[in-house]
């Protein structure tokens, strides 16, 4: 039963985030998903509570299973501390904005993160704005002195205004951190957009779902998941193989990125255990736009990778290639190539494998991308990609900022010897391409051909 204490709607404003051009492929069903409806359905004994920024600290302390906190519009300068705060599977805790008027906004302040994880799981934080007002902190972090957080589902949240240092992060963990899902946010003027996993490996970010974000203007990364030592034993760690979903959302570093040294790619993913549980884990990316890198690539991994239906387009000379598969911590490993488009003025693809470095080798598969490159792809086992001179790009007919794939531009109806897709079904939407339409197996590139 779900008990109101007050009823106080809001709408959180998503101008922001509109002219993403983005089609949602149909979601797979997640474990989180089905909590949140048998907490709808359930008899858990849940209460609603109306708070503002006078109380809301107070309430936070006494919320269980199941509860939601609803803060009114306005702003809240005492920060959002999720300490030993933890929901049950059937029913998470829920922390929201409001639904209509004036947004609730949380404020930065010097010496404390803005939202602060700690010993958190089960845990919902919905439809708020989190403005930095320039302080040296982190918008949201699983602390580093946590032992876990764990289930936790960010959603609908807009932060800004953390870009004084290049280390001030939008999303960060820094504890032992697994099933989380960061959806449908826009995170822009930030340091770094999302920075999973600590810098030493010791506190790996797994299972996670990264779906509908737009992350842009960040000075280092938009998104770093930091490579992984080992598989910590903790209860409720998983221990089987795990994937990380990344789909669906915007990586953008057009403006405000920092340049030689201190330069980043839009995407960095590290590796996974090199034995033991964790060490078959796979990174899932597929559906994603990754749009302008003057000083960096737009994509670098390593470990193991599925990458597909994803558009690369930079028009920048930067000196690196637009996809860079490539020793960082480890190796490359087990990695599937296929169905993306990739616009650069040089390199398209490039995969730097562990025989380079007398490291046993791995199957590394570069299939059906259709790439605008000079130099193509180099590396991997390639079969059917298209590649033409970086020159037939048009780019002044597509529409960079908005919907990339613009008939004529960047499916240019390119096609190559059919493809068996059995090869690549264990993968989730491997059919489909960029805007989750059903594709033919003969067409390259991560953009089907419209219907006539």
């Amino acid at each position: 039963m779900l008990r109101e204490t007050s009823i106080d709607s809001g709408n959180h404003a998503r101008a922001l985030r509109a002219g993403c051009g983005f089609a949602i492929a149909t979601r797979e069903t997640l474990t989180f998903t089905v909590a949140l409806a048998l907490v709808a359905a359930g008899p858990v004994d849940a209460t609603v509570y109306d708070a503002s920024p006078t109380d809301y600290r107070r309430i936070l302390r006494i919320l269980e299973p199941g509860d939601e906190l609803r803060l009114a519009e306005g702003a809240y300068s005492d920060g959002l501390p999720i300490h030993n705060i933890q929901g049950r599977p059937e029913a998470p805790i829920t922390i929201s904005g409001a639904l209509s008027g004036q947004r609730s906004v949380l404020l930065g302040r010097p010496g404390n993160n803005t939202v602060s994880l700690r010993d958190a799981a089960h845990i919902v934080i919905r439809d708020l704005e989190i403005h930095g007002r320039g302080a040296f902190v982190d918008a949201i972090k699983a602390e580093g002195d946590a032992a876990f957080a764990h289930h936790i589902r960010l959603e609908r949240l807009t932060i800004h205004g953390f870009a004084r240092e290049q280390q001030a992060v939008g999303i960060s963990t820094k504890c032992p951190a697994w099933n989380w899902e960061i959806v449908d946010n826009y995170i822009a003027g930030v340091g770094t957009g999302l920075y999973l996993g600590d810098s030493d490996g010791s506190a790996p970010f797994v299972g996670g779902l990264i779906e509908g974000n737009t992350i842009r203007d960040t000075i280092g990364y938009n998104l770093q998941i930091k490579h992984q030592i080992r598989r910590p034993e903790l209860p409720g760690m998983p221990l089987q193989r795990m994937r990380t979903i990344i789909r669906h959302n915007r990586f953008s570093k057009a403006h405000g990125g920092a340049a030689g040294a201190s330069a980043r790619p839009n995407v960095l993913l590290g590796h996974f255990p090199l034995g033991g549980p964790g060490s078959d884990d796979e990174y899932v990316m597929y559906g994603n736009y990754f749009l302008q890198n003057p000083h960096e690539a737009l994509f670098q991994g390593e470990g193991n990778l599925a990458i597909y239906a994803n558009i690369f387009l930079n028009t920048h000379q930067s000196g690196f290639p637009a996809v860079a598969i490539q020793p960082h911590n480890d190796i490359p490993r087990r990695v599937r190539v296929f169905f993306n488009t990739v616009v650069h003025p040089k390199m398209g693809i490039r995969i730097v494998s562990g025989a380079a470095f007398g490291v046993a080798d791995f199957k590394q598969v570069v299939v059906g991308n259709l790439l605008f490159a000079d130099n193509g792809i180099e590396g991997g086992e390639q079969t059917g990609n298209v590649v033409r001179q970086f020159e037939e790009f048009d780019g002044r007919r597509a529409p960079l900022g908005e919907n990339p794939c613009v008939p004529g531009i960047l499916h240019a109806n390119a096609q190559a010897a059919p493809f068996r897709f059995e090869r690549f079904q264990d993968l989730p939407s491997a059919h489909a391409d960029f805007h989750g339409r059903v594709r033919s197996s003969e067409h390259v590139g991560a953009c089907a051909p419209q219907a006539q």
